[in-house]
């Protein structure tokens, strides 16, 4: 990987490791929907007019209906729950549950159809995935803990689901374009319910700072930096910082929101991980012929955009 590459992969692990953080502290002065509002607004601000200068919106007509789908099960209902239950789990938490997606990626692909065997390794890697997340969920499976445990586990059903659908409903429509049209989606979609649990007074300028840096930062920076990720070094290779979210996550809510980091959370992290990166490895076929050459254009496609955004 070239020094370029290695620059955006690290960018792309801070970028998509740190909004549970920030998301932590949104909603202690905001509400759910206001939180969900202003990222994909501010997101859809930046992303839309590139978009549109980009071109392709003939595509994007063509295939409103999956591109409304990938929506409700990417950013509508798992960034509002997402949100909720951050009020009342930690971060660092939040992000070790979310690591199992790939987990449910492989189950859910087997559940629908998808031919490829699971050998031995990859059994495993759901087992030792599965027991990860039982380690870490089941002392909080009390109250309100126990519900927003339940949300984040809907969070990455959702998270798996869409990669599906973009790979099977929407892969002539580009990266870009898909994101920009659904955050702008999201953003009407939320308007209506942020006005009306608007704030009365001003928040804080640490919560308007979270809104901002999920917005801009962590949504339409982290976007362009993950399509420039693939372009550099391919979407296989690109996808891997999917592994150093977690750290990410854990790291930042134990340095700015002191948030305790126990065996329970090291033991699960290690058992999340390396359960993810067994379940989601995949023997090499041997080439029949030489290996074609890599395509330049894979960075537009569409299912490269949804691996579980925070």
């Amino acid at each position: 990987m070239s020094r370029r590459g290695w620059a955006l992969f690290a960018l792309m692990g801070v970028l998509w490791g740190i909004p549970y953080l920030m998301i932590k502290v949104a909603v202690e002065g905001v509400s759910v929907p206001m939180v969900v509002f202003a990222r994909t607004a501010l997101g859809a601000a930046v992303l839309l007019p590139l978009a549109i200068r980009a071109g392709r919106l003939d595509v994007v007509r063509r295939h409103w209906r999956p591109l409304l789908a990938f929506t409700a099960v990417e950013i509508l209902g798992p960034w509002a729950l997402l949100s909720h239950a951050e009020t009342e789990l930690t971060s660092s938490m939040t992000g070790l549950l979310i690591a199992a997606v790939p987990i449910v990626g492989v189950v859910l692909a087997r559940l629908t159809g998808d031919a490829e065997r699971l050998g031995p390794v990859r059994w495993a890697g759901l087992l030792v995935g599965l027991t990860g997340v039982c380690v870490l969920a089941w002392p909080h499976l009390g109250g309100g803990s126990a519900w927003a445990i339940g949300e984040v586990m809907l969070v990455a059903l959702g998270y798996a689901i869409a990669p599906m659908i973009a790979l099977r409903r929407l892969q002539d429509v580009p990266s870009l374009q898909m994101a920009a049209f659904s955050l702008a989606i999201a953003a009407v979609v939320y308007t209506g319910p942020a006005v009306l649990t608007r704030p009365d007074s001003m928040p804080s300028a640490q919560v308007l700072a979270a809104l901002i840096g999920l917005g801009l930062v962590c949504t339409a920076l982290a976007f362009i930096v993950f399509f420039e990720l693939i372009r550099e070094v391919g979407v296989s290779r690109g996808m891997v910082f999917t592994y150093v979210n977690p750290a990410v996550a854990v790291a930042a809510g134990v340095v700015f929101l002191s948030e305790p980091f126990t065996g329970t959370i090291m033991l699960s992290f290690a058992l999340i991980l390396g359960g993810s990166v067994l379940a989601t490895v995949q023997r090499r076929p041997v080439p029949a012929e030489a290996p074609p050459i890599a395509d330049p254009e894979g960075a537009r496609r569409g299912p490269a955009v949804s691996e579980g955004s925070p």
